[in-house]
């Protein structure tokens, strides 16, 4: 495998783009009608694409991603060395806390976020 790009389908990517630029402290390297990109590591990327651009190459023989908004659809576990700043940013700019940061019974500390669209942020911190 060359490179990751997860993509998430989002009502509005300039308001996507926007919240991710943010929280993330990333400028898009890719920004254009129809796809927002970010590099999120050497070979990993994450892409926004608006709901309606997607429904064209999947709809009829999938649902149209609006059908489920708001509804978790994913998670993007981040790590970081310090979570805090990221977690709280999320919320500044327009996430919803789902879980606050804690001890996770499988070792990390993780706080849980939604985004505007109502996917989930984990800022995850392994424990040494």
């Amino acid at each position: 495998m060359q490179a990751i790009e997860f993509i998430l389908y989002v009502s509005d990517q300039i308001l996507s783009k926007e919240f991710y630029s943010k929280v993330l402290e990333l400028k898009p390297i890719l920004d254009v009608p129809g796809m927002t990109e970010f590099t999120l590591s050497e070979n990993v990327k994450l892409g926004l694409m608006p709901n309606d651009g997607i429904a064209k190459i999947l709809t009829p023989k999938a649902p149209h991603p609006v059908k489920g908004q708001g509804i978790p659809r994913c998670e993007l576990y981040l790590v970081f060395d310090t979570i805090e700043e990221y977690f709280e940013r999320a919320i500044q700019f327009g996430g919803k806390e789902v879980s606050p940061i804690k001890q996770r019974d499988w070792g990390d500390i993780v706080g849980y976020v939604s985004d505007p669209d109502g996917h989930i942020l984990a800022f995850a911190k392994k424990q040494s």
